[in-house]
């Protein structure tokens, strides 16, 4: 597959290549509903510069040297945490990692106590992952950290869309018009509901594909309601499969199964998951992509797991040049 590489820039090893930032508008980052097409062009072209540094010998630069950057964590994460704390290393921030399985919010601290708590301490911002829709957007009425927020509940995971859209860019050089079919569990997803608002915005179009039982209700009524005409809605995977440029996977959490929102594991691998036999539905050299961590052989074939067309390695890997990308625009954003 071509992949449509940064632009090599003029940096020295200290330094980033001079960006502009005046459409920017963001002090919080809390989904992309919004997010402007400009705004999401420069994250991507913020990312370039950052996957620039990247393949330097030393992947360091001082942009955010004397800032803190705290990761608050509710859930367990592995890429998400990691990919952060990497990506505020990597501009120099100092960095705190609160896992709240051993805080003191074992003790009954509350989440506001445990915010302004962080925020006594210096933190300049505050990487939040949290089971609560809507816990990071009550975070920035009590704080004045930046909040970005890693996931809340169903509701949305930005940053996770935004490497999504990157790593689509990087390969097909565009989003306008191209057939993005997301599969699985459109319910319970905030990266669905993220990467709804933020391919719509870039112009792809977007067949969101489950079980009546896995999609949210009152759905049609949504995407009618904020006019996301890009967004349609298939129940078979054939027609949502046709002629798409990228299928996306969604982790099926089994406890589903076990709600009785599905009549039984073996329907769902018979009906829902991407085979190489499914997969030749789409173009030719369709991207494979998924959010993680991967079901094999219940959302997705091992071989299409592991195939030519996966960029499921390389979502991880962007995502070290987006949330580098995050932190250095908000650390320059307005007070939105």
């Amino acid at each position: 597959m071509k992949t449509v590489e940064p632009g090599s820039g003029t940096a020295t090893p200290e330094t980033l290549p001079p960006l502009s930032t005046a459409v920017w508008q963001h002090r919080h980052i809390l989904d992309l509903d919004d997010f402007t097409q400009e705004e999401i062009e420069l994250v991507m072209e913020t990312a370039d510069a950052m996957a620039e540094v990247l393949t330097r010998e030393v992947k360091r630069v001082p942009t955010l040297r004397g800032k803190t950057v705290v990761t608050m964590f509710y859930e367990p994460s592995t890429r998400t945490r990691a990919s952060f704390e990497l990506a505020a290393k990597n501009l120099s921030a100092d960095t705190i990692s609160i896992d709240a399985s051993k805080s003191s919010v074992t003790k009954g601290e509350s989440l506001l106590d445990s915010l302004c708590t962080i925020q006594a301490l210096g933190a300049d911002f505050i990487v939040m992952r949290h089971s609560q829709s809507g816990a990071p957007y009550l975070a920035t009425q009590y704080v004045n950290s930046s909040i970005i927020n890693a996931g809340d509940g169903w509701h949305a995971h930005p940053s996770q869309a935004l490497l999504d859209l990157y790593t689509i860019r990087r390969h097909l050089g565009k989003l306008d018009n191209l057939k993005v079919a997301i599969i699985g569990d459109i319910m319970h997803s905030r990266v669905a509901r993220s990467n709804i608002w933020g391919m719509n915005t870039m112009g792809a179009k977007v067949v969101l594909c489950a079980p009546h039982t896995l999609l949210a209700r009152g759905m049609y009524d949504f995407l009618s309601k904020c006019n996301l005409s890009n967004v349609s809605i298939e129940t078979a995977v054939e027609p949502a499969l046709e002629d798409a440029d990228v299928v996306m996977l969604l982790r099926l959490q089994l406890e589903r199964q076990q709600s009785g929102l599905l009549p039984s594991l073996r329907e769902y691998i018979q009906l829902y998951q991407l085979t190489m036999e499914r997969l030749s539905l789409a173009r030719q050299n369709a991207l494979v992509m998924h959010p993680g961590p991967i079901n094999e052989g219940v959302e997705i074939s091992p071989e299409v797991a592991h195939g030519a067309q996966s960029v499921i390695a390389e979502q991880v890997t962007n995502g070290v040049a987006i949330r580098m990308a995050l932190l250095y625009l908000v650390a320059g954003g307005k007070n939105k």
